[in-house]
């Protein structure tokens, strides 16, 4: 049987950063036509967690193998994936090649564990470019990250 496919979007909102972050992810079924949004903040993260973050909750959200198309604006995000950041981090022990510890290890972790189900393919958008998709993402995640109280 063919895994489903689904489309994430995702994106993550930090001001200042770091400071009060929101994240949102948007996942998107074409042949069951079905549309699911999520958000969510933390008190105290950065816009690169915020955008791992995005891309975790949206992977776990998926209950059975799927092929997954991922879309953010984030170039951390995408080339960590896509042009082997991480098996050279896991190569040094979670070490940059400065030989410094790698930012936002313990997502970098679960994301690897999270994807192993999945077929994932990557995809980045230019943030705050007239994508309807990516937009969304960024209204949520500035959603999320104001709803925290002052």
């Amino acid at each position: 049987m063919k895994e489903p496919e689904v489309t994430i979007y995702t994106d993550g909102a930090c001001s200042p950063n770091p400071g009060k972050g929101g994240w949102a992810a948007l996942l998107i079924s074409r042949e069951k036509k079905l549309r699911r949004e999520l958000s969510g903040s933390e008190r105290d993260s950065t816009n690169n967690r915020m955008e791992l973050t995005a891309v975790l909750m949206g992977i776990r959200a998926l209950k059975r193998p799927t092929h997954v198309r991922i879309i953010t604006d984030s170039q951390y995000v995408k080339k960590a994936f896509t042009e082997g950041w991480l098996e050279k981090w896991q190569h040094n022990n979670w070490r940059t090649a400065a030989k410094k510890p790698v930012k936002n290890d313990d997502l970098w972790r679960e994301l690897l564990l999270a994807f192993k189900p999945h077929i994932v393919e990557w995809e980045w958008v230019r943030g705050h470019a007239g994508n309807e998709e990516n937009n969304r993402c960024d209204e949520l995640a500035v959603e999320a990250r104001l709803a925290l109280d002052p």
